[in-house]
């Protein structure tokens, strides 16, 4: 799950989805009238979200709505931020081992 969360948000017209999915659900006219490119383009894009768990699609009427899915982007934001304090560690050690051999 989480490669295709990450496969998913590596492209920047999906990313702009994302975002603008961020202030509440929208309907696919209103996401593709955003961007430079054809219905069929932004429902390829959509559809990559959707398998990316990042997204649900529903159908009220004659209108399909997208709502964008927390968890997902939760456990890519978790995965991120074990890497960081991994790396944090691991500065703070060598700055520590630096130091003590300087002297300073």
């Amino acid at each position: 799950m989480l490669n295709d969360v990450f496969h998913a948000l590596a492209d920047p017209t999906r990313r702009i989805l994302v975002e603008r999915l961020t202030h509440g659900p929208a309907s696919v006219s209103e996401l593709a009238t955003a961007l430079p490119m054809s219905l069929p383009a932004v429902m390829q894009h959509l559809a990559v979200l959707d398998e990316a768990g990042l997204t649900v699609s529903e159908k009220r009427g004659r209108v399909r709505w997208r709502r964008l899915k927390a968890e997902p982007l939760a456990a890519a934001e978790a995965w991120i931020g074990d890497r960081r304090r991994l790396w944090n560690a691991r500065l703070d050690a060598l700055e520590r081992h630096l130091k003590s051999d300087t002297g300073g």
